[in-house]
C-alpha cells in the first residue's frame, strides 16, 4: 500500500510531480503534466528537488521509481517558459537549477530507476541517462535534439556521454536524431525494453531483485561505483579497495559469507 505524500502543485489543476512511499521504501515520483509532455518547467524541477531531498533525508528509503504520466516521459525543458525570459542570468540559473537536480539523483545513496513509456527528449533523455538504471517500454524513443533549434543540448550531452560511446552521443547531439528503445538497449542508455504492457512487471522485477540486496551494501556500491569512475586507474583500486574492506567489516557481509558457508539464506533486517 503506498502512502501519498503531499506536493506542490501548479496555480490550476493537478499536481506537477505525485509522490508515493510504500512500505518497503521505495518511493515513485511520477511527472505530471501529460498535456505538456512532462516538460522539466521550473515548477516540476523545483518539486522534483524537493523530493529527492525528502528521499535523501528518509534512512528508510531503499529505491526512486522515476515515472511519467501519459503518452511521454519527459520533452525536456519548458521551451515557452524559456523562450519568455530571454536573460543570460535568468538561463544560468535556470540550467543551474536542473544540474543541481541531477547531482541530485547521482548522490543519492538509494538507486533511481527510470519507468520510459513514449518519448524521452534533451533534458527528459538526461533524466533518463542519470537514473541508475531504466526500464523502457518497446514504442520509447530517446533524443538529444536541442540542434535541431539551434540549442546543442550541452548539459544532456554530460549525462548521455556517461552512458553511451562517445561518438555515437556525439551524433545524437550533432544531428538531434532519435533512436529507438532497441538501440537505446544495445547503446547502453537503458537495461531492458519491454511491450508496453509488460512495462510494469519488468520494473517491478527489477525493483525485487535490489530489494532483496542489504540496503547497506547497495548505497556503498553506488556511492564507490560513480567515484571511481571519476579518477585515475590507481585511484579508482584505493577508493574500490577501502569500500571492500568497510563492507567486508559490516554486518551484512559477515552474516551474507556465514549464510553461504552454512548453506542458508542470509538473514538480512528489512
Amino acid at each position: 500500500m503506498s502512502e501519498p505524500i503531499p506536493t506542490s502543485s501548479p496555480s490550476a489543476g493537478e499536481p506537477v510531480l505525485l509522490q508515493s512511499r510504500d512500505a518497503r521504501g521505495v518511493y515513485t515520483l511520477t511527472l505530471n503534466t501529460p498535456r505538456s509532455f512532462n516538460v522539466l518547467s521550473e515548477a516540476m524541477l523545483s518539486a522534483l528537488q524537493a523530493a529527492l531531498d525528502a528521499v535523501a533525508a528518509d534512512p528508510q528509503a531503499r529505491l526512486v521509481v522515476m515515472a511519467a504520466s501519459g503518452r511521454a516521459f519527459c520533452a525536456g525543458h519548458d521551451l515557452k517558459q524559456m523562450r519568455a525570459s530571454p536573460e543570460l542570468a535568468y538561463y544560468q540559473k535556470l540550467f543551474a537549477q536542473c544540474s543541481r537536480l541531477m547531482l541530485a539523483i547521482r548522490k543519492l545513496e538509494v538507486p533511481v530507476v527510470a519507468r520510459v513509456q513514449g518519448l524521452a527528449t534533451a533534458a527528459g533523455c538526461q533524466l533518463v541517462a542519470q537514473c541508475d538504471l531504466a526500464v523502457a517500454s518497446d514504442n520509447a524513443t530517446f533524443g538529444v535534439n536541442g540542434i535541431d533549434v539551434g540549442l546543442f543540448c550541452a548539459t544532456p550531452g554530460v549525462a548521455l556521454s556517461r552512458n553511451i560511446l562517445p561518438k555515437q552521443a556525439m551524433e545524437m547531439l550533432l544531428t538531434g536524431d532519435f533512436i529507438s528503445a532497441e538501440e537505446a538497449r544495445s547503446r547502453g542508455l537503458v537495461n531492458r525494453v519491454v511491450a508496453p504492457d509488460a512495462l510494469d512487471a519488468a520494473l517491478q522485477s527489477l525493483v525485487d531483485r535490489i530489494l532483496s540486496k542489504p540496503r547497506e551494501a547497495v548505497a556503498m556500491g553506488k556511492t564507490l561505483f560513480y567515484r571511481q569512475l571519476e579518477t585515475g586507474i590507481a585511484s579508482a583500486y584505493q577508493l574500490a579497495g577501502q569500500t571492500m574492506a568497510c563492507n567486508m567489516a559490516h554486518d551484512v557481509a559477515q552474516e551474507g559469507v556465514q549464510a553461504f558457508i552454512d548453506k542458508r539464506a542470509p538473514s538480512w533486517r528489512a
